[in-house]
């Protein structure tokens, strides 16, 4: 199954994006046949939680993943996710990792910028106190910007002079400028839309020019705003500061180095922990509950029974979790994804061949870009393949130009041959 869109993981060395990436990463609890995997240096795959329609149709117990897992109605999709790596001020002028980080961020389809709450790391990744984080966010941005408006303002003139020989719509020059970041068309359009600028493109001033990278940044590169450290005692004032600054529906509170602790304590056996919840238990919890066993679970020392219970009074009842698990989430919010289920039979949700000796339902899911049709899932499932008709759940057929969202065309059958 296709595994795009691309979430790209960004931060300054020490803001915790390795700790992030690897508990986002980490499959160890998850069933099926994909194990975690790294694609090269830079690329792995995560896990997206969502609802699945096996949970609609009362069929849980039979759903069974090809890739990642679902228990009880709650399914890991994978999702590949982007290292990119080299992010101190001034990379647009190529510093740090400068040109290459920037070349690595243009594969993205959003961001998620994982920011040091603590301030207890300047803006170079080294140890202090008292630091602004919030400036940290401000300077991300500013570099993207940077980049995008240096490359563009550079031949400005020739790009005027060519949109006005060849009469070209706005559109089809600045799409021609920013194709090499990943853009499409609709991306383009959508920026110009929100701008609702009245002048030709050949009298932009280089105001309007800042107006129009900086509108597209926010388009091309949404991004979700990791407020890592959670748990460091000078993290609720820059909490604070950075929830006014910011867009709040952009922004996760997480503490990365607690999942990852809670997740390796419940492989080796010592807690029973549901991740992405508050939920953790340990042998004397269950006990007090009333399982004289302790539910198997082992015995805890004194010094990670004492980490545990401050994990849990200053992350788990704090926040809820600790944002692992939804920082990921909200970047699946931000993009619009929809999961969308291709099986073979829409009335028995098999995919086999043989389905009366595979009665898995559910074997697929991918995820899709909000106001996506029937045809682009099935371009982006069959590729070239011929389809004759599509159908979707209980055997009914849709229209291809049909927009697929959660609970509508998103269970679907594609027949390949000739209508």
């Amino acid at each position: 199954m296709p595994r795009d869109p691309l979430i790209g993981l960004v931060g300054k060395p020490s803001a915790g994006k390795s700790s992030t990436l690897n508990s986002l990463t980490d499959a160890s609890s998850k069933v099926g046949n994909f194990p975690f995997t790294t694609i090269d240096p830079q690329r792995a795959i995560g896990y997206l939680q969502i609802d699945c329609a096996c949970a609609r149709y009362g069929v849980s117990d039979r759903c069974k993943p090809n890739y990642g897992s679902c228990v009880n109605g709650r399914r890991s999709v994978p999702i590949e996710l982007l290292d990119v790596a080299g992010l101190v001020p001034g990379a647009h002028e190529g510093k740090g990792l400068g040109n290459k980080f920037l070349d690595d961020l243009r594969h993205a389809d959003a961001l998620i910028h994982v920011v040091d709450a603590s301030g207890t790391t300047d803006a170079e990744g080294k140890v202090t106190r008292g630091y602004d984080p919030s400036v940290d966010i401000a300077w991300l941005r500013s570099e993207i910007v940077a980049w995008i408006k240096g490359n563009l303002w550079e031949k400005w003139g020739s790009i005027k002079r060519r949109h006005i020989a060849v009469k070209a719509t706005a559109v089809e020059t600045l799409q021609a400028q920013f194709s090499g970041y990943g853009s499409t068309a609709a991306v383009v359009a959508r920026t110009l839309d929100k701008l609702a600028l009245k002048e030709p493109l050949e009298e932009w001033s280089e105001e309007t020019v800042d107006r129009v990278v900086n509108a597209f940044t926010d388009e091309k590169f949404p991004t979700v705003i990791a407020l890592n450290k959670i748990d460091h005692p000078d993290a609720d004032k820059n909490i604070a500061k950075i929830a006014k600054m910011q867009d709040p529906n952009s922004i996760v509170l997480c503490s990365a180095i607690s999942e990852i602790f809670l997740r390796k304590m419940a492989k080796q056996g010592y807690i029973k922990y549901t991740e992405g919840s508050e939920f953790v238990d340990t042998r004397e919890d269950l006990i007090a509950d009333g399982d004289p066993d302790g539910g198997g679970l082992k015995e805890l020392d004194e010094k990670n029974r004492n980490r545990i219970e401050n994990l849990k009074d200053m992350v788990l009842y704090r926040f809820g979790s600790t944002g692992v698990n939804q920082v990921l989430s909200k970047a699946a919010e931000i993009l619009g994804l929809v999961p969308v289920f291709p099986v073979r039979n829409t009335t028995t949700f098999t995919s086999g061949a043989n389905e009366s000796a595979n009665k898995a339902v559910f074997r697929d899911c991918v995820l899709v870009k909000k106001n996506s049709t029937v045809a682009d899932v099935a371009r982006k499932i069959m590729g070239d393949a011929p389809i004759a008709y599509v159908e979707g759940a209980g055997g009914i057929r849709v229209a291809e130009d049909q927009v697929v969202t959660v609970g509508k065309n998103d269970i679907l059958s594609f027949k390949v041959g000739r209508a």
